[in-house]
């Protein structure tokens, strides 16, 4: 959970944001260097002095997939409770010095990992580092930050219950994902919510919080040899080997269909097609099909043939979905109730042309320039963004030359390439969920 920043902080912030323009090229070189401590523990490092500001991003494999059965939700609650306490500074005190320090702090669960970071000004590093040193080794799990966030946890839960797309997102998963862990709701329900014991959000810590499963990135106004010692402080009395349970791999159920019935003026619509994994040698061909087919906000056939020539929605989308232990391409949308059935057919023919026949030399041109030309907008513009994107390389095993070389990778892929993937992916049966009243689902 973050917390304020003094003006300076803020001030510092907006000085270095008026200057990304001049320091965000298209290609972006970043100067990353691989730096390892003492104790052994590596990490990502980009300097950069353009602002007297340290931003640190890490990770520990192994998110909301680990929480026991019953207990849905543990990593999320434990997520909220690293700034109300730790080692010998109750909530109170703890939450003061780190408003003192000027520093922002958060944590966050994913389904495949556990992440935190935190960003400083240079020059009350040490002070920074000390609270966060205490946060990841020394939680509290006081009782009463935990019945406090555990409660907002339900009242959100409960807000939410009778929504259509809290439903639908629930229907949906389980659908796909049958009884796999990514089935599972992350924020868990009032029910596993109320099981959870301090013992059981110090076993997760203890389980989780771990050397070996550990990367992080650091992006900022330090150099290496200060930044070894400040990974051993942080990170070096942490216990070696994780004790994480084992995920076994699961494909997305597709061929089948789902109808959650609600009188709404609206419907959603969404598709599940096989996926890609990240080292499949194709991936970069379908990273550039999807984003002809649907992952182009404004460029895509998708787009255009269902807003931009029918009007049928205002936005529609795919996205490769790639998670540790499964993966598909995913498509959305939402129409007007009396029209999802148009809209669904159309969204057919136009996956069932590209399976048939591809993308043009053209839209493939086209494609490649934005996917290379937007890479540092969307994942280099700030160094927090910097930060989080090193985590991703490290996480998806990538290497740490993958910038450099990730312009030449996408330029390799050859129509062929594309058309070929499409084929692949496009032509099975999908998982298709409509939300709203019912229409037939004709397969096309």
């Amino acid at each position: 959970m973050e917390r304020p920043m003094k003006a300076i902080f803020a001030s510092v912030i907006g000085f270095g944001l008026a200057f990304l323009p001049a320091v965000a090229p298209a290609q972006a070189a970043v100067d990353i260097q691989q730096v390892t401590s003492d104790k052994g523990i590596t990490a990502w490092l980009v300097e950069d002095y353009t602002v007297p500001i340290i931003s640190i991003r890490f990770a520990f494999e192994g998110g909301s997939t680990q929480d026991p059965v019953g207990k849905e939700g543990l990593a999320q609650l434990m997520s909220g409770l690293f700034d109300e306490g730790a080692g010998d500074l109750g909530r109170t005190e703890f939450q003061e010095e780190l408003d003192q320090s000027g520093a922002e702090m958060s944590f966050d669960a994913g389904p495949d990992a556990f992440y935190g970071s935190m960003r400083m000004l240079a020059e009350d590093r040490a002070e920074a580092f000390r609270l966060l040193e205490l946060a990841v080794n020394q939680p509290r799990f006081d009782a009463e930050p935990l019945a406090r966030i555990r409660a907002q946890m339900v009242a959100g839960i409960q807000a939410r219950a009778n929504d259509p797309e809290t439903e639908a997102s629930i229907a949906w998963a389980n659908a796909i994902y049958g009884d796999h862990p990514y089935a599972r709701q992350d924020e868990g329900t009032p029910e596993t919510l109320a099981t959870i014991t301090r013992d059981d959000l110090r076993e997760l810590h203890r389980d989780l919080f771990a050397r070996d499963n550990l990367v992080v990135s650091v992006v900022g106004a330090i150099d290496a040899q200060t930044l070894k010692a400040e990974l051993d402080r942080v990170f070096g009395s942490l216990p070696e080997a994780p004790d994480v349970g084992d995920v076994q791999r699961v494909e997305p159920k597709l061929d089948q269909q789902i109808s959650l019935p609600f009188e709404i003026p609206q419907a959603t619509l969404r598709l599940a097609y096989p996926g890609i994994e990240r080292d499949d040698p194709q991936f970069f061909a379908a990273y550039l099909m999807n984003h002809i087919l649907g992952g182009g906000t404004f460029s895509s056939r998708l787009f255009d043939e269902v807003r931009e020539k029918r009007g049928l929605a205002y936005g529609i989308g795919s996205s490769l979905v790639n998670r540790d232990y499964s993966s598909a391409l995913m498509i959305g949308t939402s129409t007007r109730a009396d029209r999802a059935e148009e809209t669904l057919g159309v969204i057919r023919d136009v996956i069932k042309r590209m399976a048939e026949e591809g993308p043009t030399e053209q839209e493939l041109r086209d494609a490649k320039d934005y996917v290379v030309g937007a890479y540092a907008i969307n994942n280099l513009d700030t160094s927090s963004a910097i930060a989080r994107t090193l985590v991703q390389l490290q996480i998806e095993d990538l290497g740490i030359d993958y910038i450099d070389r990730r312009g030449d990778l996408i330029e390799a892929v050859t129509l062929e390439d594309v058309k070929a993937v499409a084929k692949r992916l496009l032509s099975a049966e999908p998982a298709i969920m409509i939300v709203g009243p019912t229409v037939s689902f004709d397969k096309g």
